[in-house]
């Protein structure tokens, strides 16, 4: 499979989300980190948005050990520096999120911080993150969904457009109620973020990994 590349989004991605970056989305980045240990994967790291949290979770004293994936090439050479200028122990795969390229239970911790929106195929890359998620690990999410009401009416006008010039975004998908209804998941915690403006919600949540017997016992 061809890897997506967009060079010009990957450029403008960090200078247009700054702002954003500096005095919105911080402390739900922080969230995405807290408490966590053992194997952790970045899904779809980008150019290293999370990168500065992971270090602060393990300067804390956190027994974590970092992976990530990123498709797209030139985001991903932005990722790599980012860690080596931050001195961040992580290994970077080239790889996409319907096929990751790791073992059955191998994680911990999968987090997903604006990234279920770009994905082509949601559906398979929600199994894989429930493949490779240790029973009872935890799927932590920060994303944007589709607004309510007149919101989401424009959402859906403008999404053709929007998925060209923004690296294939679906500005009108419905993540957090796609995430919700998956009976492969214990929904742990979820906030619809109200301080973001509304013109782009925000959601933000923590999905926990049922056991077999458990997803079992729900059809007997």
């Amino acid at each position: 499979m061809t890897e997506p590349d967009h060079p010009i989004f990957a450029r403008l991605y960090d200078p247009v989300m700054r702002p954003a970056e500096r005095t919105v989305l911080a402390e739900h980045r922080r969230y995405l980190v807290d408490e966590i240990s053992g194997a952790v994967l970045d899904l779809g790291a980008g150019t290293g948005a999370m990168f500065p949290y992971f270090g602060e979770a393990t300067a804390d004293g956190g027994d974590i050990t970092l992976f990530a994936i990123e498709p797209d090439s030139h985001m991903r050479r932005q990722a790599v520096e980012r860690a080596r200028d931050l001195e961040l122990d992580i290994e970077i795969e080239s790889a996409g999120a319907e096929a990751l390229p790791f073992a059955d239970d191998s994680f911990d911790v999968v987090i997903a911080s604006l990234v279920f929106c770009t994905i082509p195929d949601f559906d398979a890359a929600l199994s894989e993150v429930a493949r490779v998620l240790k029973p009872g690990g935890e799927f932590r999410f920060l994303e944007h969904v589709r607004g309510e009401g007149a919101i989401g009416v424009a959402h859906d006008a403008l999404a053709p457009a929007w998925h060209t010039v923004a690296g294939g975004c679906h500005l009108n998908r419905e993540t957090d109620e796609m995430f919700r209804d998956d009976d492969r998941f214990e929904l742990v915690d979820y906030t619809r973020l109200e301080d973001i403006p509304q013109i782009v919600p925000i959601v933000r949540g923590t999905l926990k990994r049922r056991r077999e017997g458990s997803i079992l016992s729900q059809f007997v």
